[in-house]
């Protein structure tokens, strides 16, 4: 039995970096106040995620999904972090929720947002025309500008057929980028950075934002577009399998949680579940979130749990991060270590390559579907 004598080295159990970090100097970059000071508890959390983000998920043969939650764009959160880590290569495929692909959209057409507060009188807000967002402040008619506009590109002729999210937001971003540059501005929408990037952008719910309500309304008008969730659904299932059977691994990079987690996530199941394909599971795991896993709440869903679906490889939960922080806090950071410590990466332009995903899918589809039934 060890004493409280006992040196270190000889107990297992204190095998640990010891906590001695050093005063905090002036123009201390972000990337070292991580290493030296962040510690402990979910400063320590946040620390793991960084260093596995850029240390293993960074790897080039690794194939990094990102999902996108909360009013993220509203915030900033596209041009600050989202467009450099797209264009550094750090982001290959992502979900998002249509309100944060709404509300970037406003910045790429020259639109903009305020600082405000929270506590300002709502009823006074609506009188004036103003908009909120906790904090956030806009005027109304940014809305009105933004609904106009995406109904004007959906009724291009080459939104007009039954297409995946992917497609959707790609002839979008080519859109919005458009706009950016006819308005003299730049790196402004994230949207218009995935579409330059060839990155997939996918939305797990496309009815539930502003974007899909326009699409609603333009169908009461015979438009013709149409947004097959099914491919979305084998779209990412065969991204993920493609990562795997190039020889490579798969990470998920989940802020927030929702809808657009379950989706990122999912793709696991669809293959071995559904498809019947062999797989193990995700092979690296990091989310961002303040919610909870005892309400049973999706979001809070630890990666223990989600190896009891498969979505997880049981053999990677210690490359599995989990840290309960607020993403627009987390996020800044992260984004800042990534490009400190690791740097750029080249493109994997998934987006030309879906088509040819999908079909390499459906040939082992069929090898599973032949061998159950001879």
């Amino acid at each position: 039995m060890n004493t409280p004598d006992s040196p270190r080295e000889t107990n297992p159990l204190l095998q640990g970096e010891a906590i001695q970090p050093h005063p905090i100097r002036p123009a201390q970059t972000v990337a070292d106040l991580v290493d030296d000071t962040f510690l402990a508890y979910n400063a320590g959390r946040l620390r793991e995620v960084c260093h596995l983000f850029a240390n293993k998920m960074l790897d080039e043969d690794v194939t990094v999904g990102i999902s996108l939650t909360g009013a993220l764009t509203p915030a900033g959160l596209g041009m600050s972090c989202l467009i450099p880590l797209v264009e550094s290569g750090m982001v290959d495929w992502i979900v998002s929720t249509g309100a944060n692909l709404y509300h970037d959209t406003h910045f790429g057409i020259g639109l903009s947002m305020h600082r405000g507060s929270p506590f300002i009188d709502d009823t006074l807000l609506r009188r004036e025309g103003v908009v909120r967002i906790y904090d956030i402040l806009f005027d109304y008619r940014v809305l009105l500008s933004t609904d106009a506009f995406f109904r004007e590109i959906i009724s291009a002729p080459e939104f007009q057929k039954t297409m995946g999210t992917a497609e959707f937001h790609h002839l979008a971003g080519r859109y919005v980028a458009e706009r950016e540059r006819a308005l003299g501005l730049s790196n402004q929408s994230f949207l218009a950075a995935t579409h330059r990037c060839g990155v997939p952008v996918y939305t797990s719910s496309p009815g539930d934002s502003s974007i899909g309500m326009n699409v609603a309304a333009k169908a009461l008008e015979g438009n013709r577009l149409q947004l097959d969730p099914s491919v979305d659904v084998n779209e990412t299932a065969a991204i993920v399998l493609g990562a795997k059977q190039s020889g490579g691994k798969s990470a998920v990079f989940i802020v927030g949680g929702g809808s657009p987690k379950n989706f990122l996530l999912q793709t696991e199941p669809h293959l071995q579940e559904v498809l019947g394909i062999p797989e193990a599971g995700h092979d690296y795991f990091v989310q961002i979130t303040d919610a909870r896993p005892d309400t049973g709440g999706l979001s809070g869903a630890t990666p223990g749990e989600a190896v009891s679906w498969g979505k997880v490889d049981p053999s990677s939960l210690p490359d599995t991060v989990v840290c309960y922080c607020d993403s627009t806090i987390a996020l800044p950071i992260l984004t800042t270590y990534a490009l400190t410590r690791r740097g750029a990466r080249p493109l994997k332009r998934l987006y030309d390559r879906r088509e040819a995903l999908v079909e390499t899918m459906k040939e082992e589809f069929k090898k599973n579907v032949k061998r159950e039934n001879p």
